[in-house]
């Protein structure tokens, strides 16, 4: 049952999701439960007993050009091997398995241009596109190791490139296409790519910005870069250097058609993907063939109770992360989905149009951040009530830790109280999820990721003694090894060891989040170590500080942060977007703070509260807190162009202006 449109800012909608939270855990509907994939909890029993065996029941669901000789050489911890002496390739598992099967008419991706253009892709074309282009690929002197930059939009092209890559074992390394140039530079530049491929432009609500020209003024002098193929997307002019530049389509179309996929060792690297790196240099975190296939395909199918042939599955992230490497590429693929791919943002054409979308390709599974979601919820329900959401049967989060708000209003707005929630945590290092609940078995609380992924194994150690905490907050650990982790950080193994397992040991992996345990074993991931807030003795994260913010009925948003204080040690600051085109005063000032001294104490209340339209947001969603420090401590911010809206910044600098001014 949708919310009517006079609940979908009011207080109707408010009472309605206080009346949600005191259940304390939700159940999956006895429906779902009856027919959904892994719906025993015997399960996690088996894999824990065993889980060498788990781990190889979910590889022989692949194919394999030769099996392997040892499920998992520990011999040099953390430096692991999975499925060792087996060979396949992931390009093969996901594509041709499926056409000699005689499923190649399935659509495999339902592409959507932001200004409405549609591509069905079948898996059979996609296999023909993969093969030509993987081609075209060693005319231009591509081999088996040499590394392929891809800097690409959400166009299908960004798909068959990965996939040609991993057809030839050419490892790739896809930057997202909201980096800067410059960002695009110093990824080639570390992982000394041979190749990059990019585009003419790229579209973004209803402009079009030049990529390949502004690609030209930053690679010039790379010596490792030989070659660059042009995709022609959206007609943009641009510079095409002789003797280096190509475009796809010409090469594409003189390409042999038939290119055999190469078996590839199970630790053949499949693909390197930096992360962003804000105060170092970027991370190459580094995946091979046979367990992270086996980790994507595995999690995709139960995590969300894939059914394949009758889902239509859309996760609404970009193919430039992790996320869209694992559950928009490889794991769904693998497990022959059908996809939705989306262009564009969420809210052009118009804030409605992810619904729109639900509605046109009768989607069964979405998958999106919580940084998403809270959009929505500042929208209003009158969007998703436009529409018919009713083809849905499960919902999931990733990103970031879901306060309990936001995932109460998913709960009822969009899955009508019917759709299990899936809230994954995992990182771009894990390369699969690692702590979810499972649809048909899981008792789901808002804002809790809830148990480890059977035959993964997470603990919450004590800060102090290293001791696993039963109950309480800890840091969050990683304790055996899992298929789809990364194998070290490209060309930096020591890095890798001091980053990740300096402090507990070479067995323990330090994920690098604090979280805690509640009285029944659920997991709730806090976020990074370093977001926590500590006032006078007691350390808060800032997480938990937000979710009590967003319990508001007026606030659609907020990032704290900690600042300075001559008495307390660190005060809250308190940025907060508040619902629609509501106004914040001190009445409403007063109001935050006394929520939030009812949800945690007094001392968590905000020092300060500084109103905004909007935070600054990676393309991804994510809020940049660093950003926050910066401008509340009237640092200089540096290059914010790789932001949603960099504009965004200039006006919350103007704001704490303001402010300080006002204060003096």
């Amino acid at each position: 049952m949708a919310l009517g449109s006079d609940q979908s800012d009011g207080a109707a909608l408010d009472r309605d999701l206080a009346g949600l939270l005191e259940v304390e855990t939700f159940d999956p509907p006895a429906a779902f439960r009856e027919h959904a994939l892994l719906n025993d909890p015997a399960v996690y029993e088996q894999a824990a007993r065993d889980p060498q065996a788990w781990w190889v029941a979910q590889a022989e669901q692949l194919e394999w050009f030769q099996p392997w000789e040892r499920v998992l050489d520990d011999d040099d911890p953390p430096f692991y091997k999975w499925f060792v002496g087996g060979k396949l390739n992931a390009s093969y598992n996901c594509l041709d398995r499926h056409v000699l099967a005689g499923r190649g008419d399935r659509v495999a991706l339902h592409w959507r241009g932001e200004e409405g253009q549609e591509r069905d892709i079948t898996y059979a074309e996609l296999l023909a596109e993969v093969q030509r282009f993987a081609n075209a690929l060693k005319d231009l002197g591509v081999g088996k190791g040499d590394v392929v930059g891809i800097y690409l939009p959400m166009i299908p092209e960004v798909v068959i490139s990965m996939l040609a890559c991993a057809r030839i074992g050419a490892p790739h390394n896809v930057v997202f296409g909201g980096f800067s140039a410059e960002a695009v530079r110093e990824r080639m530049e570390f992982s000394e790519a041979k190749l990059l491929i990019t585009t003419d432009g790229a579209a973004r609500k209803g402009k079009t910005a030049p990529i390949k020209d502004r690609v030209d003024e930053v690679m010039g002098d790379l010596a490792t870069l030989q070659k660059i193929v042009v995709v022609r997307s959206k007609g943009t002019p641009c510079q095409m250097k002789e003797g280096r530049d190509v475009f796809y389509d010409e090469i594409v179309a003189t390409a042999d058609p038939d290119c055999p996929a190469e078996p590839l060792d199970s630790e053949h690297p499949l693909y390197i993907l930096y992360t962003s790196g804000s105060t170092a240099k970027p991370k190459g975190i580094l995946h091979t063939t046979g367990g992270y296939l086996t980790g994507v395909s595995a999690t995709h199918r139960y995590v969300f109770d894939l059914k394949p042939d009758s889902d239509v599955y859309w996760c609404a992230a970009d193919v430039g992360w992790v996320t869209g490497h694992s559950y928009i590429v490889y794991g769904p693929l693998c497990n022959g989905a059908t996809s939705v791919m989306w262009e564009g943002a969420p809210d052009y054409p118009h804030k409605g149009i992810w619904w729109e979308l639900i509605e046109r390709y009768g989607i069964t599974i979405l998958y999106c951040a919580p940084t998403a979601i809270r959009a929505c919820m500042k929208w209003g329900a009158d969007w998703p009530n436009k529409h018919d959401l009713s083809s849905l049967r499960v919902l999931g989060t990733v990103g970031e830790p879901i306060n309990p708000k936001a995932w109460l209003w998913y709960h009822k707005v969009i899955g009508s109280e019917r759709c299990p929630i899936v809230d994954t945590w995992w990182q771009t290092e894990t390369g699969a999820i690692m702590i979810t609940p499972l649809p048909g078995i899981t008792a789901t609380k808002p804002g809790s990721a809830t148990h480890p992924f059977p035959g993964v194994f997470a603990e919450v150690l004590d800060e102090s003694t290293g001791e696993p905490v039963t109950e309480g907050q800890g840091l969050l650990v990683l304790t055996r090894p899992c298929p789809s982790m990364l194998r070290t950080l490209y060309k930096e193994p020591e890095r890798f060891l001091q980053t990740y397992f300096s402090r507990f040991g070479r067995d323990t992996y330090l994920v690098g989040d604090a979280a805690r345990r509640d009285s029944d074993g659920y997991i709730w991931v806090i976020g990074r170590i370093d977001d926590v807030v500590n006032v006078s003795g007691h350390r808060l994260s800032t997480a938990e500080v937000e979710s009590a913010i967003v319990a508001h009925p007026d606030v659609a948003e907020a990032a704290v942060i900690g600042e300075h204080d001559e008495d307390t040690g660190q005060a809250i600051v308190a940025f907060v977007t508040l619902q629609g085109d509501l106004a914040g005063d001190e009445q409403t000032v007063e109001g935050i703070r006394a929520t939030v001294a009812d949800r945690i104490g007094k001392f968590a209340r905000p020092k300060r509260i500084i109103w905004s339209d909007d935070l600054p947001k990676t393309r991804s969603g994510k809020i940049m807190r660093r950003l926050l420090r910066d401008i509340a401590e009237g640092r200089a911010l540096g290059d914010v162009t790789t932001l949603r809206d960099p504009a965004v910044t200039a006006q919350l600098e103007e704001r704490v202006k303001e402010l300080r001014a006002a204060e003096d």
